[in-house]
């Protein structure tokens, strides 16, 4: 949706400065100015994700006055992991982690959220790259969850996953190459839940650091369920041991 985007260079910079949440930024390919490089400075120093995308991105917005620039802005301010996990241990409370390598369809991020905040997950991680967009999108096929859930959006995915697990927090990856059954696993200890994308599961680097790997049993026709089902599912066997116990 347009109420999203900041059109403009000099209004994607004045959002910047103004401390709005700034998701994503594109810039036509080959754009050079004076206020270019101004913005420039203000992505490195905000650390903010920049795409570089040709003319033609640019044609779905023929009635704005875009000057090869515009803001994607998020509904929600995100958090800073460093800062989440060891707030939740001072709180006394056992972590409860999602991490998604690259969710990137709307639909199933919101329906992920969801599910995420109604089972009491204390913070969803997600790279800056290849994710979802964090848009009013989201925020309706997560039916509002987006607003009551902390999303920690990281620069590397690589180096948060080490965070965690120096953090004291087991790492369990879901995936189909495992040997264990999801419900055979303990999930009452410190927990980060890893789920990757339905075109590519996750990523090997991440497959071969996670401390745990476990599979949901299938014994339909069809070799993998959606993301989303399969987050839910593995979550509330989370919550139905947490709450047992």
């Amino acid at each position: 949706m347009q109420n999203d985007i900041i059109f403009g260079i000099r209004a994607v910079i004045e959002a910047i400065r103004s401390g709005k949440q700034v998701d994503k930024i594109w810039l036509k390919r080959g754009l050079r100015s004076e206020l270019y490089h101004e913005l420039m400075d203000l992505v490195k120093l905000h650390e903010l994700t920049v795409q570089q995308v040709p003319d033609m991105s640019f044609r779905k917005f023929p009635n704005k006055n875009h000057q090869g620039v515009l803001a994607f802005m998020a509904p929600i301010e995100f958090q800073d992991m460093e800062a989440v996990i060891p707030a939740l241990f001072e709180a006394g409370k056992v972590p409860f982690l999602l991490v998604l390598d690259k969710i990137n369809d709307v639909g199933n991020f919101g329906a992920i959220i969801r599910s995420a905040e109604c089972a009491g997950v204390d913070a969803v991680i997600i790279p800056a790259k290849g994710s979802a967009r964090v848009s009013s999108d989201t925020v309706k096929t997560s039916a509002g969850a987006i607003h009551h859930v902390p999303v920690c959006k990281v620069k590397s995915l690589q180096s948060a996953i080490e965070y965690i697990r120096m953090s004291g927090i087991t790492l369990c990856a879901v995936t189909e190459k495992a040997e264990k059954l999801y419900h055979q696993q303990d999930y009452k200890q410190p927990l980060a839940l890893l789920m990757g994308a339905e075109d590519r599961g996750i990523a090997k680097e991440f497959l071969e650091m996670a401390d745990l790997t476990v599979k949901i049993p299938l014994n339909g026709k069809i070799d993998s369920l959606n993301v989303s089902a399969a987050t839910a599912v593995v979550l509330f066997e989370a919550v139905k041991q947490r709450t047992l116990d």
